[in-house]
């Protein structure tokens, strides 16, 4: 006889982990908080072990617990797949901002070239987001920490520089003269940017005087600082992947003329479970990635190529 932890307990745990939640946990699984949190009280008492570490305020998982979750999240997608012969699906979770403005629309064609593969998308909304349980994690990660492993691919780097809606410019066409920034509003990316992402240190390489006045339009998501810049609402700081299609569709243009793109510090990686080291669909998913990152980037760059040559070619003619 096995000697089996109960199952309604393990179900209410996986979503309280996931969530990091008990509210939230709750309203998945239709249970009262109370239930919910009496469940985990006897699954801890099942392992002999703590799982839940109850914070004032939130909760945060146990080192036990934290072990558990991959194990257990494995063990319910299988039997959530019984009787479902030959499904292969991934679910995929990537930042909302490279879902949207890249990812989402090109998974069609991984699709076709992998027949049978489900994907299923799973947008991150913020880096203090909870972790969901996934197939492949697509991260944004610092220098140092992009080595490629067991279960770690680098997949790409991008350029940073400065676009906005044509109708924000006169003629629609990029700014002769950076100082001329100064009339526009600029949208910055979160709080305290830095480096490649601050406007500071951008009009300092442009040699332009900050705009007047003490107020800022600032966005803690990228997709909407980049929904606010198609909307001609002002200047953005963008990345290479994420301004690709609104570049070549013409509702973002460069907004200066001359400029030098900047290289981001941070790099994507993908991450995916120990348990599939060696699951071929998901070997097969990063390396359309990085393919398609790789054909993206470089339009990109041709594009921004093109336009500096135009450019030229209009200050000789003047």
């Amino acid at each position: 006889m096995r000697r089996l932890p109960p199952f309604a307990e393990l179900v209410a745990f996986e979503a309280v982990a996931r969530h990091l939640s008990f509210t939230r946990a709750s309203e998945e699984l239709c249970v009262t908080q109370s239930a919910v949190s009496h469940r985990i009280r006897r699954l801890e008492r099942h392992f002999g072990t703590a799982l839940v570490q109850r914070l004032n305020p939130g909760i945060a998982l146990t080192p036990a617990g934290a072990a558990l979750l991959p194990q257990l999240a494995a063990a319910l997608d299988g039997l959530a797949q019984l009787g479902q012969r030959g499904e292969r699906r991934l679910r995929v979770a990537a930042g909302t901002a490279l879902c949207t403005w890249w990812l989402a629309g090109r998974l069609a064609d991984f699709m076709a070239q992998r027949p049978g593969v489900s994907v299923e998308l799973v947008p991150i909304d913020s880096p203090q987001s909870p972790i969901p349980v996934v197939d492949v994690r697509v991260l944004w990660v610092a220098p140092g920490e992009d080595a490629p492993g067991p279960t770690q691919a680098p997949l790409f780097a991008e350029q940073v520089f400065p676009v906005c809606a044509p109708q924000l410019l006169p003629g629609g066409h990029p700014l002769p003269d950076a100082k001329a920034l100064s009339r526009f509003p600029l949208l910055h990316k979160a709080v305290h940017a830095t480096g490649e992402w601050s406007w500071t240190l951008w009009l300092e390489r442009l040699g332009t005087p900050a705009p007047a006045g003490d107020s800022e339009l600032r966005f803690a998501d990228m997709g909407l600082l980049m929904s606010a810049a198609v909307n001609g609402s002002g200047v953005a700081l963008t990345r290479s992947l994420l301004a690709h299609d609104a570049l070549a569709q013409g509702r973002l243009v460069p907004a200066v003329r001359d400029f030098t793109p900047m290289a981001s510090v941070k790099r994507h990686v993908a991450r995916w479970p120990s348990a599939k080291a060696d699951d071929p669909d998901i070997h097969a998913f990063v390396d359309w990635l990085v393919a398609e990152a790789k054909r993206t980037l470089a339009a990109t760059e041709a594009m921004l190529a093109g336009a500096a040559s135009a450019r030229t070619m209009q200050r000789r003619r003047a």
